[in-house]
C-alpha cells in the first residue's frame, strides 16, 4: 500500500511538471507570402499567385539580429525531383527588425516569372538558413 501511494505521488508530480512547461506556437521565424505590403499592411497573403511581382514577408517573436542579408529562390525541377538555384536578391535591414518584408526594389525584381513551385530562403550574411517557406506560381 505504501508503495502504491509512493508511486502515485511520483507519477502525478511528473504529470503536473508536464503540464507545466511552456509551449510556443511560434519558436523560429516564419517566412510567408502577400502580393504587396501597402500603408494598410500585408494586401493577398496565400501560397499560390499567378506569375510576377511577390512580397516576401518574415515575422519573428523577437529580433532577427540581421544587417545583410539575401532572399534566395529555388526552383523544383520536375524531372530531377530536386530545387534548383534560381536567383538571389541581396537586402539590408537593421539586427532589431523582427518584421520585415522584401519587395521589388532597385537592386532586385522579386519577380517570380515562370509557373512553378518555389522553396525561399532567407539567408543570413554568412547563407545560413533564417526561414524559408514554399510558394506555388500559376500561370495567369
Amino acid at each position: 500500500m505504501r508503495i502504491t501511494k509512493l508511486i502515485f505521488g511520483i507519477v502525478t508530480f511528473i504529470f503536473l511538471f508536464i503540464l507545466k512547461t511552456d509551449s510556443f506556437a511560434q519558436q523560429y521565424p516564419v517566412l510567408y507570402f502577400c502580393e504587396r505590403y501597402g500603408d494598410n499592411g500585408e494586401v493577398g497573403v496565400s501560397d499560390r499567385f499567378t506569375n510576377g511581382y511577390l512580397t516576401v514577408m518574415v515575422k519573428a517573436d523577437g529580433p532577427l539580429g540581421l544587417r545583410d542579408c539575401s532572399i534566395q529562390l529555388d526552383k523544383y525541377n520536375c524531372s530531377s525531383g530536386s530545387f534548383d538555384y534560381y536567383k538571389k536578391f541581396n537586402y539590408s535591414v537593421t539586427p532589431d527588425m523582427s518584421y520585415v518584408y522584401f519587395s521589388k526594389n532597385s537592386e532586385s525584381d522579386m519577380n517570380f516569372e515562370d509557373p512553378g513551385i518555389y522553396r525561399v530562403f532567407l539567408l543570413d550574411q554568412n547563407n545560413r538558413t533564417v526561414a524559408s517557406g514554399l510558394v506555388e506560381i500559376i500561370r495567369k
